[in-house]
């Protein structure tokens, strides 16, 4: 994938439908980009981008921060979500009305009305970051969807089944794109591979990828 092919889709925001309770809305966040960056950017004021390690010892690739009553932690005693961050000590930044305003939003539009997220996983890629292919199965309540918002640089989302050996479908993302899936998508594998380099004028070489949950 090249900066040029997807510089050249449309700017218009409509809807693109993966499997059954996944959908992409195209360009959905470009009417609110710059205040969810400056949101992203308040968050890490208080809540600092870091690398967390994995249970192996791995550290991630993708840098992360989090808002909201919960958030989502890993280290050598596993993947959980605790409602302090364990670099401050504190309790995680509320979550910024724009971005909860977009996630209930976006969810709605996609088919699930009563989305009310209480976490919000911020990843911050920079070129040769890439997250494997996974499920999100740390949460409570899997009647609730998955919002992902993508700004910044393109990266390539990979979506696939309820098994890991599936093989997963390769998802061009651009800038204010975003991905809701849900029903009987909710537990399907999914990760995004490596970014490649680039320099977008609101992220520079970074891209971020926003990812709302009701956790608890």
């Amino acid at each position: 994938m090249t900066m040029d092919l997807f510089q050249d889709q449309p700017a218009e925001q409509y809807s693109e439908r993966i499997v059954e309770g996944a959908v992409v809305l195209r360009g959905r966040a470009c009417d609110s980009d710059r205040d969810l960056l400056d949101a992203i950017a308040m968050v890490a004021r208080t809540a600092p981008f870091r690398h967390m390690l994995t249970p192996s010892g791995h550290t991630m690739s993708a840098a992360m921060t989090c808002c909201g009553q919960l958030g989502w932690v890993t280290d050598e005693r596993g993947y959980r979500y605790q409602s302090e961050d364990p670099l401050t000590g504190r309790a995680w930044p509320d979550m910024p009305p724009p971005l909860f305003k977009l996630a209930n939003q976006a969810a709605r539009e996609a088919g699930y009305p009563d989305f009310m997220p209480d976490a919000c996983l911020i990843n911050r890629y920079e070129p040769g970051a890439r997250m494997g292919l996974h499920q999100d199965k740390d949460e409570q309540d899997f009647s609730q969807p998955i919002v992902s918002v993508s700004l910044g640089l393109p990266q390539v989302f990979q979506f696939g089944g309820a098994k890991r050996n599936q093989r997963p479908e390769n998802i061009p993302l651009g800038h204010g794109d975003v991905v809701v899936w849900g029903g009987p998508s909710r537990r399907f594998y999914h990760g995004v591979l490596r970014l490649k380099e680039g320099e977008h004028p609101l992220t520079g070489r970074y891209r971020y990828n926003l990812t709302f949950r009701k956790a608890g």
